[in-house]
Parts: structure tokens; sequence; C-alpha cells
């Protein structure tokens, strides 16, 4: 008998740990979260150089897109063109970036001023923006800057596609 009551209560203690642990996931699924950016872009190889290669994302997965991708409304892209899906993943969180190839149009460059930027931390900031400026890409000066909470250097450049990327790296004090 005092087995059946243990085994009971076990048994009433783990589903009342299960309903919180599924509110907690349905409430988490209502708040904001920023998943990725997604750049259009006209090479994927030449992209990866930069995006794998030297900034160090690993490709999460990598597909050619559907005739029906909803990618092409979203992005408004002509349904002659083929499109590519590629995502890529940092070592702290899983597809942060996509990179959406586009075969068969021509993409046209982004105007002045440019009106988006993505924004990320490395470790070396000397060394990768060398990597950067070595494939011939634009880059703008060092900056050291400092926020509430710290002192960092920023660097940026324009990759083939026109995208402005701003690299920073996080200073000791």
């Amino acid at each position: 008998m005092k087995n059946n009551i243990t085994i009971t209560i076990l048994l009433l203690f783990i589903a009342s740990v299960k309903a919180q642990s599924d509110s907690l996931i349905i409430a988490a699924d209502k708040e904001l979260l920023f998943k990725r950016t997604n750049l259009l872009i006209s090479d994927a190889t030449k992209s990866l150089e930069i995006y794998h290669d030297i900034l160090g994302f690993s490709i999460f997965s990598r597909k050619k897109s559907s005739p029906d991708s909803y990618s092409y409304p979203v992005f408004k892209i002509p349904k002659e063109a083929e499109i590519s899906f590629i995502t890529l993943s940092s070592p702290s969180q899983e597809r942060t970036l996509a990179l959406t190839e586009v075969k068969g149009i021509a993409l046209p460059k982004p105007g002045i001023p440019l009106m988006t930027a993505a924004v990320i931390k490395v470790g070396d900031l000397k060394n990768t923006m060398s990597k950067i400026a070595a494939l011939g890409l634009e880059t703008t000066e060092p900056r050291r800057a400092k926020n509430h909470e710290f002192y960092f250097i920023e660097q940026a450049f324009i990759d083939f596609d026109g995208h402005l990327i701003v690299l920073y790296e996080l200073e000791s004090n």
C-alpha cells in the first residue's frame, strides 16, 4: 500500500512538472524572438568564403528551393529565377543567418545610404578584417567605442552583393 501511495504521489508530481513545462514552452512561443537575417546573394561559393570560411559560421542546411517557395513573393523574386537556401549557425545560435542564392537574374546593388546592416561579434577583428580586405571588399577604418556596458572595436565591410556587415570585438578594460 505504501509503495502504491509513493508511486501515485510521484506520478502526480511528474504530471505537474510536465504541465508547468508545457505552459512555459507555450508562453515562450508567444515571446518576441529575432530568428535570423536572410541575405539575397548571387554566388554561394563566394559568399560562403566570407560567412563560413572567414567568419566561422557552420552550414546547418543547404537545399534548392521549390518553385512555390515563400521567398519568391516575400523578396519579390521573379519566377524565372532559381533559388537555393542556406542556413548558417554560430557556435551559440542555430540557424542565425540565411543566404538565399538567386540565379537567372541580376541582383541589384543596394543604394546609398545603405539601409540595413548585420552586426556580428568576432573574436579577432584585426585578423578577420585582414582576410576580408584580401578579398578586395570595401572596408571602413576600425573605430573604438564604448557603450554603457563595455568597450569594443568595430569595423564594417560591404560583401560581394552590397550588404553592409558590421563586425565588432569586445575589449577588456
